[in-house]
């Protein structure tokens, strides 16, 4: 099937921000260029000025995203390399042999593939129930708890239908049951505002290189003191504090952070920060929103096109798949990109579970992921796109 290209000034338009944002924030390059040229040196092993000024920028990040997600512990804020790193770290650091753990029928490998891991050293999960569009009860949690239950852990929103989950709701059966609560925030942050103490939650993953628009190889980790408390440290080392001890240190965040950090990362993301704070959550998920809009309402007017997830952006992120019905999902976003130039992922997403879930195993789905730079015009021309590979 040969599709001549209609994108007639060879523009790439990126809608695989679920993946990675792209561009990144304004000032984000510049930041990370400027560490390289002008700083270039460690923190915590020395006084010189270029060592204070970076361990202040590090400062500075700590607390921009606590000002983000609401949460008023800077030293419990630990710089990670990603939420994967971050996820790894609580299962791991916390849980013991005959714990058990409630998760969502839609998580992540990220979340998932540790669990299954831990499954072999005595650990047990149960899964929550959902719909055919990914959307969960809170009320579900209650049959699932068990005298074992040590930790309530899901995603936020979903990385294939983007469907959003009551985290508020079930942050209180958390905090009632007296339940360690942890977030994988990966589609959520920089896209819906998330208020760790009104939400109950015990500790935040959070990637750096999506909706908070920074750099890859770098994220956070955001925990409550006293939960922290209870967490083993996945990774031991230097800190360029305590010396004198060959034993990691016990005070946050020099406990979970040993190592020489990324640094270059760390400029990026702060300046990525920057960005959303000036711009504000509000702002960005109203955008977010109205594009969504646009794009499923164009949808739901395309035969032969199964759009998967939520309809009513109020229960949703702007990550999009569709199912196609008379093409290999595979063969359509091949041609969506190459007579297009729109980029689009095809599979399973890292997320088997979610796809036995939709209906969309073994065959995946085409998944479309809006991000801040995107525009009606990139909506419309994925739109036609789509209408024309799908008849």
């Amino acid at each position: 099937m040969q599709i001549k290209s209609k994108n007639k000034e060879n523009k790439i338009v990126f809608l695989d921000n679920a993946a990675g944002s792209f561009p990144k924030a304004p000032g984000v390059a510049k930041a990370i260029l400027a560490y390289i040229n002008d700083v270039g040196v460690n923190v915590g092993r020395a006084s010189y000025a270029p060592a204070s000024a970076a361990a202040l920028t590090m400062l500075e990040l700590r607390e921009s995203l606590c000002r983000l997600f609401n949460f008023g512990h800077s030293e419990a804020c630990i710089i990670t390399p990603g939420a994967t790193f971050a996820l790894n770290l609580v299962l791991k650091g916390y849980l013991k042999p005959g714990d058990h753990v409630i998760v969502s029928p839609l998580e992540h490998n990220a979340m998932m593939r540790p669990l299954n891991q831990l499954a072999t050293h005595g650990i047990s999960f149960d899964r929550l129930p959902a719909d055919e569009n990914g959307l969960v009860e809170a009320s579900a949690i209650l049959p699932l708890i068990k005298p074992n239950t040590k930790m309530i852990a899901m995603l936020h929103a979903s990385n294939v239908c983007g469907s959003v989950l009551p985290i508020s709701q079930i942050g209180q059966i958390c905090a009632a049951k007296n339940i360690p609560f942890l977030v994988d925030a990966s589609q959520s942050a920089g896209h819906i505002d998330i208020d760790m103490q009104a939400m109950h939650i015990s500790a935040l993953a959070v990637p750096g290189h999506k909706g908070l628009l920074g750099p890859s190889g770098i994220g956070a980790l955001l925990m409550q003191p006293d939960f922290a408390a209870s967490v083993e440290p996945l990774v031991t080392g230097g800190t360029g504090s305590q010396s004198d001890s060959e034993v990691q240190p016990l005070h946050l965040p020099d406990r979970f952070e040993a190592g020489t950090q990324n640094l270059p990362g760390i400029y990026g993301f702060k300046a990525a920060l920057d960005f959303i704070e000036k711009e504000s959550i509000t702002a960005l998920q109203k955008q977010q929103n109205d594009l969504a809009v646009r794009f499923i309402e164009g949808i739901l007017n395309i035969p032969a096109v199964r759009l998967v997830g939520p309809t009513k952006v109020d229960k949703r992120v702007g990550v999009i798949s569709l199912d196609f019905q008379k093409h290999d999902n595979a063969e359509a976003a091949y041609l969506i990109e190459r007579s297009y130039g729109i980029f689009t992922r095809c599979g399973l997403h890292c997320a088997p579970n979610a796809h036995k879930t939709l209906g969309t195993y073994p065959q995946g789905t085409v998944r479309f992921s809006l991000g801040w730079h995107n525009t009606k015009e990139d909506i419309d021309a994925a739109l036609e796109a789509i209408a024309t590979v799908s008849k």
